[in-house]
């Protein structure tokens, strides 16, 4: 948006409200956008159901459930099922991050990218997804 130099002090007065309510404009919805990153919970299922893990919009864990099946597994094996059951939740955030900044600050625009990327390179998806968290999606 170039001013319009040579155009009158009242089209630069108009440029000046012009360029502001459109600032404004990008900050009130780059802030929405942080509002419903934090609100965002994520939840991913492994070990055919047996492992349940949520993550907040950080990533972190904010809730873990294992049913009885887990009883007759190795220590060993509930570890990476909760590990491997975390990561798919947590590239699924990374997935629900960049719907969440194309429908507020729109795909294409630098915040976007840059949270997106960001969420993308912390939490990418893991190589094998070999569970039935694909068939049974549960996103809250």
């Amino acid at each position: 948006m170039d001013p319009p130099f040579g155009a009158g002090a009242d089209a630069a007065e108009e440029w000046v409200r012009s360029w502001s309510a459109s600032v404004s404009e990008r900050a009130a919805q780059a802030q929405a956008m942080s509002q419903r990153i934090a609100d965002l919970t994520v939840s991913a299922t492994g070990g055919h159901g047996a492992v349940e893990v949520t993550v907040a919009g950080s990533g972190t864990i904010t809730e873990l459930r294992l049913d009885d099946r887990v009883c007759g597994w190795s220590g060993e094996r509930i570890a990476a099922e909760i590990v491997g059951t975390m990561h798919r939740a947590q590239a699924r955030l990374a997935e629900a991050v960049a719907d969440v900044a194309a429908q507020t600050v729109g795909a294409d625009s630098e915040t976007a990218r840059a949270v997106v990327g960001s969420y993308a390179t912390r939490f990418p998806a893991p190589r094998d997804d070999g569970d039935d968290d694909r068939r049974n999606p549960h996103r809250r």
